[in-house]
């Protein structure tokens, strides 16, 4: 039975957005659908967040220049993993990205004018050194991450590299070890104290 209460919930309840496949990854609730193109993120500013892991045990970062990932591209990418994975209970797959910048795209062959185009899937931009999957929950054996996360690169558009709890931050293209702690040379006030010799 229709309310006047209900009636209002449906008419004034914020906009929504639906994206063609509802598997896809999508968010929930946008202020605006179409927004400009941009260009990838450089980082040159010296920050190092985001290039390392944070949650799980292995991980896989952008190596290759940075990349626009669409929607698509990650939920195919994490079906790989999580099919892997489905024989190790426990196993938990970590996505660190999500695609919420809205890409609209005009038709071929269309005259210039009459407004933008229209919405056609969600994506991303990650520059180089982001970490996109990490895999935990359970120790898991190298070879076997190595192998799940190899399989997942190939789905992705650029190139990827495995990483683990020991690797070294990024910072473009630099991998940023840590300072070794400096020698300490032995002083003459911490030596054992010499026998005086005395000459006649």
């Amino acid at each position: 039975m229709l309310t006047l209460s209900s009636i209002s919930r449906t008419l004034f309840r914020p906009a929504q957005i639906f994206t063609r496949n509802r598997g896809e990854l999508a968010p929930r609730q946008v202020k605006y659908l179409k927004r400009h193109k941009g260009v990838i993120p450089i980082p040159i500013g010296g920050s190092t967040k985001g290039t390392t892991l944070a949650f799980g045990q292995w991980g896989l970062r952008i190596k290759g220049n940075g990349v626009r990932f669409s929607a698509k591209q990650l939920t195919t990418a994490e079906d790989v993993i999580k099919r892997k994975l489905k024989v190790l209970k426990g196993a938990k797959v970590y996505l660190r990205i999500f695609p919420d910048i809205p890409v609209c795209i005009k038709g071929n062959e269309t005259r210039m004018g009459k407004g933008k185009g229209t919405f056609e899937f969600w994506a991303t931009r990650q520059p180089i050194g982001r970490v996109v999957f990490e895999l935990g929950g359970i120790p898991i054996r190298e070879e076997l991450a190595r192998d799940i996360l190899r399989q997942a690169a190939s789905k992705l558009p650029t190139k990827m590299e495995f990483i683990g709890r020991t690797t070294p931050p990024r910072l473009g293209n630099l991998l940023l070890h840590p300072p070794k702690p400096p020698k300490m040379e032995p002083t003459l006030d911490s030596a054992e104290p010499q026998p005086s010799t005395v000459t006649v």
